[in-house]
């Protein structure tokens, strides 16, 4: 029998090479292809055979709602599973997908666990779970070494607690410190993690990447976890929902049990209307003085 095929569809490499570890961790023995927008994978699809798409939604050329459209008109495609690996979770966009025929959803950021259970449901209904699994090598470890997308995006079994403070030091603020109080109602948004939401405050903005600061949870953010940053900015509230990956953490007050810290948010999307939506907030973030530009 030939090997279970998979179309990863996604224009951030991050993002596809995050799905593309994480599955051949847990199937070894699964036959991966990638595409960097629908355009790419429509061809793919012409001419070669996939028992599973994972697709971004928000992409150039053609997007993941485009391709599934398209899948579902042509007739040896109408029944192929189909996750939609998106940002989007408004209630208008989750019923826009059921009804071109989207078989399932993975919400952007995700565990590895989140994932796999998904592709594993998909799997199973399509009855293809024990092919993948009986073609897989014997696996020797399940250990952390093992799983690449636990490494990238934080996953629940190595998320790294904050040190436990001394008993004589002193209860975290309660309010910001100047520096955060002073960007107050400014350049505001919110930064979704495998591990939970956190509402940030916009230190700086470019093109690449946002300055981000945010109270030091339970949990620490962890470094390249894979992320969603939602920003709401101007007087009609445009939302972009923007991927990323964190690629620095830093204390921002001078101290070891800092309350507040300092992300860098890598962004890697390469999609124009996200990058049109990006440049007109630097523009007006800067212009009513929300935050620094170029960050």
């Amino acid at each position: 029998m030939s090997k279970v095929s998979v179309l990863v569809v996604d224009d951030a490499s991050f993002i596809r090479d995050l799905i593309k570890n994480c599955l051949r961790n847990y199937f070894p023995g699964i036959r991966i292809e990638d595409a960097v927008n629908g355009r790419k994978a429509q061809a793919l699809l012409a001419r070669e055979s996939f028992d599973l798409v994972l697709c971004d939604w928000e992409m150039p050329e053609m997007s993941g709602l485009e391709l599934l459209t398209w899948c579902r008109e042509q007739d040896h495609l109408k029944t192929l599973p189909f996750i939609m690996v998106t940002s989007r979770g408004d209630k208008e966009n989750v019923i826009q997908a059921i009804q071109a025929g989207v078989s399932d959803f993975v919400s952007k950021p995700f565990t590895n666990e989140q994932l796999l259970t998904k592709v594993k449901k998909a799997f199973t209904k399509a009855g293809l779970l024990d092919a993948v699994m009986s073609s897989a090598p014997a696996r020797t470890s399940t250990g952390f070494g093992n799983d690449s997308l636990n490494a990238l995006t934080g996953g629940k079994a190595q998320v790294v607690a904050p040190a436990a403070r001394p008993a004589s030091a002193p209860a975290a603020p309660t309010s910001p410190p100047a520096a955060t109080q002073s960007l107050s109602g400014r350049g505001q948004g919110q930064l979704r993690l495998p591990s939970g939401t956190l509402p940030c405050v916009i230190k700086a903005l470019s093109l690449k990447e946002a300055l981000l600061v945010v109270r030091r949870g339970d949990v620490l953010p962890q470094v390249l976890a894979s992320a969603v940053l939602d920003l709401e900015q101007g007087e009609s509230a445009e939302v972009a929902r923007l991927n990323g990956y964190l690629h620095a953490i830093v204390a921002f007050e001078p101290k070891p049990d800092s309350d507040w810290l300092q992300l860098t948010f890598r962004f890697v999307d390469q999609d124009a209307e996200k990058m049109n939506y990006l440049s007109r907030l630097i523009a007006f973030g800067t212009a009513q003085k929300h935050f620094v530009p170029g960050a």
